[in-house]
Order: C-alpha cells, then structure tokens, then sequence
C-alpha cells in the first residue's frame, strides 16, 4: 500500500488527529491536503494534550516528511503561533516540515471579510470559524489570491497583493489612507513569512511524486469531513475546500491511482459545530451529557458541538462519496454508563422511508430518524486496548456499526491518549499500527 487518505466521515471534530498520529511513523510523508487553521487536530501524548490546526500531524514524529499541500490556506499568523508552541514544548516541527509553492495565503483582511458578512447574515448565518478560510478560498478561486511561491519575488507580490487588497478594501469600505495602512501591514507579514519559511517552500507534488514512484508509503491527512464537503457536504453550511478523499489527490499534486486506500473516521456517536440540520440531534440532557463526558468544544474555537446518535444514514453516504475502506471509531468510551444506545438507520422524509442521504434543499432539515436501540455497557472501555476485555454489548454496538455502513470496523478509540485504541480485524491498516 503506498497511499492512504484518512477521512472525516460525518460533520468533523471525529478524532482524525489520534489515528494520524497513530500511523505517522509508519509513513514515509505524510501530507494535510486542504483545509485552514479553522480544523483543529488534537493529540495526546503522555497526557500532554496538543492541538495541531493546519501542521499535519507528522511534525511529532522526528524523522517523518510533513507538508502542507498546495490544496491548503495558510494564516502567516496562526502558522508562526503553531511553530512557536510546539518548540516551546521541546519539539522542532520545522525540521522536516515543506509547504507547497502553491498553497494560497490567508491575510488579516480576509479576517474582516468573514466576520462581516457572518454579522450581515445575521440569523442566516453559517456558523464559520471566522479565521478567514472562506474569503481566502474565494479570492483563489477569483484569481486574485496570492500564493506561496509569490514570496520568492517581491515586485510580483506587492503588485498582486496591492489588488487583492484595493478589492477587499473597497468591499469593507475603507478610505485611502486606511487602505494604505493596511497595504503596508500586509507587507510586513509577509516580508517575515518569507524570511521564515522560504527555505521550507518547495513544489511539494514533485516531493511526494518522488516518493511514491520509490514505493514509500505516503499518508493524506483529511480537515474538516465529508459532510463539510464544499461539493457533497449539507451545503451551504460547509466549508470552502474538498474535504473527501479524492481531494487528497488534487490538494497534494498527485494522481487518483496514488491513493491506495481511504480509512475513514468517525465517532461512535456524532457532533456538528455552527448551524444547519443534523437529523439524529439528542435531546438537550443527554446532548450535554456527551458535550460534558466526550468534552466537545471546538479544538480551535472552543465552542460547543451538537451532540447526535451514530447516524448510518450519513456513513453510508460518506462511504459512497469516499470509496471507504476501512473505519476507525473514536470515543467508544464516552459512551460507557449508558443503560442504551442508538443508531439511526434511515429517514422519513415527507411519510417516506429514506435510506439514502438527501441532496435536495432543505430536505435534510425535515427527515424524522429511525433507529435501532441497543443495551448499553456499564462496564468502561476506557483504555481498553483488547477487543476481548471490551463489553459484549460495546462489541456488539460496533458490529451493528459496521453492518449497517457496509464497511469493516478495524480500528476503535478507548481513549484520547496515543495508546488508548484496539483493533478488531487484520487489515491494510491494522497491520501498520502493529509494533515495529
């Protein structure tokens, strides 16, 4: 296997973190391949815990290459903060750490935009991070955004970022002396973005082209998830970038045939951070019990995340649009206590049984689930590293997981440490967190 994509599956936040970290150091490269510094990472380690926003989860493991693809956005800002924290904690994430020539920049200004136009939406909001990810993505795609490479040649950049910023100015408004200003800000957070990172800055689809064609075995580290997908997520409150597997191809520079398989990710329950429809939602007691247990609150922002039922519906739609392999499932512990769990299994839509995931508007927000109730386990699972010591109902919840997403369950999460997971079956993936 010389590539493998690891996927949200459901609404983000489902731990892709833990198992990147897992497999890292079984990896040759591993590359994040879209996304901002709005997708918070968390890992923990000796119980130290360490949120990683846009750095791929590799740049804690000595030794193992960690690029940030040319399908990324980059914040100068929260990049240097990132660096910082982490040698502040004896770590050197610098030292095989590549950023494309081709990943587009975040500026202050597209911090402005987003928060603006989230406020002038007022109750139609959609929820964003307010970080500047959207604004970014949307002066690249306007061809107006200013990538990377562009730092090796001062002239062109001042040139292109002088337009950028008369358009984003004359949308908020500003006067002349302010757009100077600002201009003038602008170059001062490049010029030190430049004298800090230009050695790392390289066409990093050739470096992991090269390793590929050498056999090495590279990983594509997913943000965000299927159902923030800009194209197949519950648009419009998703996020600006692919966030399926097959962006893991456009996002690194890379050909389809190099992903070899795609490991998805997902809770044994699920979360959804901002607003939009989320069918299986729990009532609010049992919704602040999973906030309070499974301490969901946004790893970059710290806001609360909805809390719902393990939804089949949405994993086998993410299987569909993944072409999943695998599935891993994070948090098997924060359901321990409960006298009985849930699965939804399909929808009603309008009277109708659906069992497939509706695209068409607003039909997501008027399906009424379906579930399977299961018993719960009162016997923790917490740092259980064997399936045999698990509960037979926790072992059967995830057999019924697996049955009804038609995807083997390899992997499961008993805990947020790094050690704190177990395998169920001998696959592709299993075998590479197996012992050295």
């Amino acid at each position: 296997m010389s590539g493998l994509a690891v996927v949200g599956t459901q609404w983000g936040d489902e731990g892709k973190g833990k198992f990147v970290d897992l497999l890292a150091p079984r990896f040759h490269t591993v590359v994040r391949y879209g996304g901002g510094h709005n997708a918070g990472h968390t890992v923990v380690v000796g119980g130290r815990t360490i949120v990683l926003h846009i750095l791929p989860s590799a740049v804690l493991h000595p030794g193992v290459q960690a690029i940030v693809g040319n399908g990324c956005v980059v914040d100068p800002a929260a990049l240097f903060s990132e660096l910082d924290l982490l040698e502040e904690a004896g770590l050197d994430p610098a030292a095989d750490l590549l950023l494309s020539d081709r990943a587009h920049i975040i500026l202050p200004v597209h911090r402005l935009v987003e928060a603006g136009e989230e406020s002038r939406l007022g109750d139609r909001r959609i929820g964003t991070t307010r970080r500047g990810i959207g604004p970014a993505y949307e002066d690249k795609a306007g061809r107006r955004g200013l990538r990377v490479g562009d730092l090796r040649h001062p002239e062109h950049r001042d040139e292109r970022l002088a337009h950028l910023m008369s358009e984003r100015g004359r949308q908020l408004g500003w006067e002349a002396g302010r757009l100077e200003r600002e201009i003038g800000a602008a170059r001062d957070l490049l010029d030190a973005f430049a004298a800090r990172m230009l050695p790392r800055v390289v066409d990093t689809s050739l470096v992991v082209h090269r390793a590929i064609e050498a056999g090495r075995p590279v990983l594509f580290e997913g943000a965000q998830a299927s159902l923030l997908d800009l194209d197949h997520g519950t648009y419009p409150f998703v996020t600006s970038s692919t966030a399926v597997a097959a962006g893991a191809a456009v996002g690194a520079g890379v050909g389809p045939r190099a992903i070899g398989r795609v490991l998805g990710v997902a809770k044994a329950y699920q979360t959804r951070v901002g607003e939009g429809p989320m069918p299986t939602e729990m009532p609010p007691a049992m919704n602040q019990r999973i906030q309070r247990i499974g301490n969901e609150y946004g790893a970059s922002t710290g806001r609360p995340r909805r809390c719902a039922w393990f939804d089949s519906v949405v994993l086998r739609y993410s299987r569909r649009v993944n072409g999943l392999d695998e599935l891993a499932i994070t948090k098997l512990d924060v359901l321990d206590g409960l006298d009985e769990v849930r699965v939804g299994v399909c929808y009603r839509l309008d009277g109708e049984r659906l069992d497939e995931f509706p695209g068409a508007f607003g039909a997501l927000s008027r399906c009424e689930p379906e579930y399977r109730t299961l018993p719960g386990w009162s016997r923790p699972t917490a740092g259980v590293t064997r399936l045999e010591d698990l509960p037979k109902e926790a072992r059967a919840y995830l057999a019924a997981l697996e049955e009804l997403v038609e995807v083997p369950v390899s992997l499961a999460a008993t805990g947020p440490d790094r050690g704190s997971f177990l395998t169920r079956l001998d696959t592709p993936v299993t075998r590479f967190t197996a012992p050295a």
